[in-house]
């Protein structure tokens, strides 16, 4: 068996903005994984909001990774099981998880996503829209790729008029991601201005740790539903949450691959939430893996690899504002 991780810089299209700055690229970790003539891909995505670096993901599967896989693939689950145990940060397990999932589709000749028993179409994806005044905002949804969704990033109440924007050039579902800028006040203050614009949801619009502020905005009549992001990173922060949220967001960063996640999720459907399987800037490579969970989301929000200038991977397609899932072996994407 042999292994190799190297760190990559995904160049984006335009540059993002949302409440917690700007991005232009970001860093992720590609690892190749070859065994027994196979060569499969995985990536792991450092999360960055809790301090972990693409060249933290790097140094963990440098140090540990070869030892957690062990000898042979032979007993995937074991492995994957493994993996999952592995007290490294998640994007490293992340990385390990999917070059697992992509080597036990090559190995069988299959797509993962058949062997799991998933569609190879999806159900509609979004496209993120930055924070920006209302002409450049219409713009941006007018330019996007043929999605089923949007998504909004906002950040206080000078937003209204951008999102009144969007809502004219398009009929589509639009959601809103505050990334933790709002306080009560300014939810209370905007819910029946999202409520008449049609927006279906919010994404974490409090500090994780305004607690007080997600029970209190339950109680505002005709409120919007929340589902919490920053604030729900694995099965024990479902079950916490669950009293002030509707649903949570699943990204594959967070919870450390897909078997992680898949976890995450199966969580969530017991306590009664509503589930989103999300990404952050990343390849079709990491989509992929992502995508092999959609069939347990209630809304799929996989599009970070729309805004890459230079695809280090290639195999998805973008039908009707559905990703279709590649059909060769494995996670169905190849190098570019």
């Amino acid at each position: 068996m042999e292994l190799s991780v190297r760190r990559e810089t995904l160049r984006l299209i335009e540059v993002v903005r949302s409440s917690r700055g700007e991005i232009d690229s970001v860093g992720t970790c590609m690892v190749t994984l070859m065994h027994d003539g196979i060569t499969a891909y995985g990536e792991g995505t450092p999360t960055g909001y809790d301090g972990v670096t693409a060249d933290d993901v790097v140094a963990a599967i440098n140090a540990d990774a070869v030892a957690v896989l062990g000898r042979d693939l032979r007993d995937p689950e074991d492995v994957l099981d493994r993996i999952g145990r592995w007290d490294a940060p998640a994007g490293a397990r992340m990385a390990l998880d999917g070059a697992v999932h992509d080597w036990i589709g090559k190995a069988a000749g299959q797509p993962t996503w058949k062997l799991s028993g998933a569609a190879r179409t999806l159900g509609p994806t979004v496209y993120t829209i930055s924070m920006a005044g209302p002409e450049a905002a219409a713009n941006a949804v007018r330019d996007a790729p043929a999605v089923g969704a949007f998504k909004v990033k906002v950040g206080g109440p000078d937003d209204i008029a951008s999102l009144e924007a969007i809502r004219a050039v398009t009929p589509l579902p639009v959601r809103i991601d505050a990334n933790e800028a709002w306080d009560l006040d300014t939810a209370r203050e905007l819910t029946p201005h999202l409520r008449r614009l049609g927006i279906q949801l919010i994404e974490q619009p409090f500090p994780v740790t305004a607690t007080d502020d997600y029970h209190r905005y339950r109680e505002v009549p005709d409120r919007l539903p929340v589902f919490l992001d920053e604030g729900c990173t694995d099965a024990a922060s479902v079950q916490a949450t669950r009293s002030y949220a509707d649903g949570f967001v699943v990204k594959l960063c967070k919870a450390g691959g897909i078997r992680g996640a898949q976890r995450v999720m199966q969580a969530g459907r017991r306590a009664g939430l509503g589930t989103m399987i999300s990404c952050m800037c990343e390849s079709e490579l990491a989509i992929s893996q992502a995508a092999q969970l959609a069939p347990l989301a209630d809304h799929i929000d996989l599009d970070g690899h729309l805004y890459l200038r230079e695809p280090p991977f290639r195999g998805l397609g973008l039908e009707d504002g559905r990703i279709v899932l590649g059909d060769a072996p494995g996670l169905g994407v190849v190098p570019s």
